[in-house]
């Protein structure tokens, strides 16, 4: 490997990442004075997602033209670039998913833990949502497009009700060796009258008994893999002890009530916990990035402060498959991935403080090419077949959008001699390259850095722009009198996952790490 330079990346797009990765005692200094650091957060976050040109943008997956339906219909999926419709030069699929294929041995992150793969998956999941139909459509959506916790809550409001008690605005859970879980949704192989209005994704292709192991959850893919049940159980039993604290503090307000306003902090807390541990996580930067009650405010008038319309593009640069190890420690034991699949009977067993910690004490794989598990093959088959059918513009062209230099020679791409071969051995030429195969392909910028530049930038500007487009953010909103003053303390007093498993594990008093970074990182 070799680090990137100033004739790859840019002169700007060089100094930018050279200054924030830099003089670490000027950043403490900077974060150390209140004021100045509000100033710089809000200012390195507003130049970040100015690296895009913003929302609304003039195309949809819908068409290849700008009309009414394509600006307002977002079941189809917003578009950064307009589309290519060429294939020449290009391998198959299935020729190109070749080049994510694992060896024998995982290739691990510099930086990342289990928990963090875990966490990306789950947060995701919640507004980057394809089409569920059969036959599936790639240009459609089923995404609210906001961050909306719709993983615990549901996507509408009839599953939302069928997950209610309706009594001090709590979640219908169930105790299983002294833990909260969420009921079980099936009863002898069959969804239970109370949960018609929830489903799952290929519930039909799921024995009797690993139906009745399925638990009542938001999302249709709730129980689909041990971390995405972890996490929605976790924030399951948030809910409920917000729930009882608002109980407890007002004692005049109807379940209704106390429902809506702990939903209100739940969702925020998530957004927090997404920039304060998510993104600082992801960038190598010395400046952390925080949350305040004033940040919306000092960027409300940003051009990009516009409804979220989730992306294809962004969807897309998602597919972090390379994260997840072929072996998972699980409650003391190494289970193959395959294993940890329709994984929720796990938790109860292990203990979910348990289970946080041990993802949290695993490394997780670099996110690149040649490090996907076989068993996800298919799904980078689906990922690149789905890009050729949305004619997504090779991966040049979304350089040029997001403000680096076009790349010349795949040299350019990546100094991996392996990486190299691989695309000089499947694609004509450079300007070929998929935009799914150069984002993973692409040497990231720093030793210390997990992930290549143009997908830092494209994580960053959709990830901001979704996270803090927020309607719960908005200045006149963020306050008291819409989450409680008990509830904008407990969105002050959270800064990591940890802050949240540590209230909600009172089964299992043992102190426990919980962190998507390796331990000895900053």
């Amino acid at each position: 490997m070799t680090a990137r330079g100033i004739a790859t990346d840019g002169v700007v797009n060089r100094l930018r990442f050279l200054a924030l990765t830099r003089g670490r005692p000027f950043w403490e200094l900077v974060q150390s004075v209140e004021p100045l650091r509000r100033r710089v957060n809000a200012a390195l976050i507003d130049l970040a997602v100015r690296e895009m040109p913003p929302r609304p943008e003039p195309l949809s997956t819908m068409a290849d033209y700008t009309s009414w339906a394509s600006l307002t219909d977002r079941t189809y999926s917003g578009r950064h670039v307009a589309p290519h419709h060429s294939d020449e030069g290009r391998p198959t699929p299935e020729q190109a998913a070749s080049l994510f294929a694992r060896g024998e041995e995982m290739i691990p992150c510099p930086r990342s833990t289990v928990l963090f793969a875990y966490f990306a998956q789950w947060f995701t999941d919640g507004f980057l949502r394809g089409d569920t139909n059969v036959p599936r459509d790639p240009r459609k959506n089923t995404s609210n497009h906001h961050i909306d916790l719709n993983q615990v809550y549901g996507l509408h409001p009839a599953a939302t009700a069928a997950l209610r008690t309706f009594e001090g605005g709590r979640l219908k859970s169930q105790i299983i060796n002294g833990g909260e879980f969420p009921p079980h949704l099936c009863e002898h192989g069959k969804i239970k009258p109370e949960f018609a209005a929830l489903s799952v994704i290929r519930f039909g292709e799921l024995t009797e008994a690993q139906r009745d192991t399925l638990f009542a959850t938001g999302s249709d893919r709730g129980n689909i893999q041990i971390g995405f049940t972890m996490l929605t159980v976790l924030f399951l039993r948030e809910h409920n002890r917000v729930a009882r604290v608002l109980a407890e503090n007002h004692p005049r307000w109807d379940d209704e009530r106390l429902f809506q306003t702990a939903r209100n902090i739940l969702i925020v807390v998530l957004i927090k916990l997404v920039v304060e541990e998510y993104i600082n996580h992801i960038t190598p930067y010395h400046f952390r990035f925080t949350l305040d009650p004033r940040l919306s405010a000092a960027l409300a008038r940003a051009p990009w402060h516009r409804e979220n319309w989730a992306s294809v593009e962004f969807n897309l640069v998602y597919r972090w498959h390379g994260l997840i190890p072929s072996t998972l420690t699980v409650g003391g034991r190494e289970l193959p991935m395959a294993q940890t699949l329709l994984g929720g009977p796990l938790l109860p067993e292990a203990g979910l403080a348990r289970l946080f910690e041990e993802a949290s004490r695993q490394r997780a794989g670099r996110i690149g090419l040649f490090n996907t598990d076989p068993l996800l093959r298919e799904v980078d088959v689906a990922s690149i077949a789905d890009s050729r059918a949305l004619a997504l513009a090779p991966y040049n062209s979304y350089r040029e959008h997001c403000r680096f230099p076009r790349v010349r020679r795949f040299e350019h791409v990546s100094g991996d001699p392996r990486v190299v071969e691989g695309l000089r051995s499947l694609y004509r030429s450079v300007d070929d390259l998929d935009l799914y195969v150069g984002l993973f392909a692409e040497e990231p910028g720093s030793p210390d850095a997990m992930l290549p530049p143009l997908l830092t930038k494209i994580i960053a500007i959709d990830a901001f722009s979704q996270a803090l487009t927020n309607p719960l953010l908005a200045p006149r909103i963020f306050n008291s009198a819409t989450f409680s003053p008990q509830g904008m303390r407990i969105i002050a007093a959270t800064r990591r996952l940890a802050d949240v498993v540590r209230r909600n594990t009172p089964e299992d008093p043992t102190p426990r790490r919980v962190a998507m970074t390796r331990l000895g990182h900053p």
